[in-house]
């Protein structure tokens, strides 16, 4: 059900408030692009600055549209157990297949308090995808203790953001092989899939959905050298979208789109100039490729 081509979705802002109107239509246009999953509120979604009625209402959204055709996995990451909890239970009212959780910022917690964490989301009664991401939350799952997860029926895979290739076999060792793992990282996901994985959850299919979905449904038709070569192409709009802090360079890329503002909500803020050129540069390489 979890597989291929994800996209973190990005939460278009305009006034300082929520662009529902954009956002639909951002929505439609990913599922009409290929896009297999839709994740809203998560770190690309700016959830942190998001209320819970925003939210909400941005599920709701994805919901809508997704309309049984393609997963939505709700974000319902925060540094707090109990909130992580209450977005989880939000998520499953409105009927979302799953929620991404990212391990908690800020706390720094052991890895039994990993544990305790996720466990206690697990009990809500979602299926959960971990989201293991040390560069921004400082802490990791180790592979035991995501072992150790992994027993809970509910918690059935992980968004893998540590760029460590070795890890996803030692993972399907200890998790089982129908343990999800998708990678967190659009510069991995290539290598991600020749080691095992079922697919990404994308910041560049934010811009570019029908060739990460393209890409990933080569891999599983087993076309890898299709794959590398779409791969490629998408190598310069991977790197452009994090000169800057994401997701200010894939916003920047969709309003030259003329899909969304660029607004972003404090503390992010639009992105710098060489960021822009360099979105520049990449979308005009892949309007010339056609």
């Amino acid at each position: 059900m979890f597989y291929g081509s994800l996209t973190a979705l990005i939460t278009p802002f305009k006034g300082g408030r929520i662009d529902a109107s954009a956002f639909r239509s951002f929505v439609q246009w990913q599922i009409a692009e290929g896009t297999h999953g839709l994740v809203p509120c998560g770190t690309t979604g700016e959830a942190p600055v998001l209320s819970d009625k925003e939210h909400r209402h941005l599920i709701e959204i994805c919901q809508e549209e997704a309309a049984g055709k393609i997963p939505v996995i709700a974000g319902a990451g925060s540094s707090i157990t109990a909130k992580s909890c209450a977005l989880a239970q939000t998520a499953k009212e409105l009927g979302a297949d799953a929620v991404l959780v990212s391990t908690p910022p800020y706390n720094k917690p052991s890895q039994e308090g990993i544990y305790a964490h996720f466990m206690a989301i697990a009990d809500v009664g979602l299926p959960v995808i971990l989201y293991n991401v040390p560069g921004r939350s400082v802490v990791d799952i180790s592979v035991e203790t995501m072992g150790r997860l992994s027993a809970h029926e509910m918690i059935i895979g992980v968004k893998d953001a540590t760029a460590d290739m070795g890890r996803i076999a030692d993972q399907r060792t200890a998790c089982g092989a129908d343990f999800v793992q998708l990678s967190g990282d659009d510069f991995s996901a290539l290598g991600f899939a020749a080691h095992g994985g079922q697919g990404c959850i994308s910041v560049t299919s934010n811009v570019a959905p029908k060739l990460c979905a393209d890409m990933q449904n080569a891999l599983r038709g087993g076309e890898f050298q299709k794959a590398c070569a779409i791969n490629d192409a998408l190598q310069i709009l991977h790197r452009a979208l994090f000169v800057d802090a994401s997701p200010a360079p894939a916003k920047y890329a969709l309003s030259r789109m003329g899909m969304i503002n660029p607004d972003l909500r404090l503390p992010m803020v639009e992105a710098n100039a060489q960021a822009r050129e360099a979105v520049r540069a990449a979308l005009k390489t892949l309007e010339n490729r056609g």
